[in-house]
């Protein structure tokens, strides 16, 4: 049966760079491209970003099997080691990974986790 998990991550961006670059990034690593019919082939997930200076802090909420979360944790923390990504602009936008780790649904998201899982 399916659960929803978080991963939380830190991020280095170049002043300018697309707060948007990392969550697609990570669609990329778990569905294949960016834009693509629902549902989400491994994971459905969703990414949301909070800028402090240069520091981009991430948390992917994502609900998936328990035998796949290592799989998907895996993919998420790739994509966020890239050097940056190619948005559909043709812009690049340029990262640094600085730290990442499990995080646990907070109340104000058990929502949309309830949400993820019926997808």
């Amino acid at each position: 049966m399916r659960q929803a998990f978080v991963h939380e991550a830190v991020v280095l961006m170049e002043p300018g760079g697309d707060v948007g670059a990392p969550g697609a990034a990570v669609t990329v690593a778990l569905c294949g491209h960016w834009e693509h019919e629902p549902p989400c082939p491994l994971a459905p997930h969703h990414t949301s970003a909070t800028r402090s200076g240069d520091e981009l802090r991430l948390r992917v909420l994502f609900v998936a099997e328990p035998v796949s979360e290592a799989e998907v944790r895996s993919r998420i923390e790739a994509a966020l080691s890239q050097p940056g990504f190619d948005g559909p602009d043709g812009v690049t936008t340029r990262w640094r990974l600085r730290s990442a780790r499990r995080g646990r649904v907070l109340d104000d998201e058990a929502e949309h986790a309830g949400r993820l899982l019926q997808s």
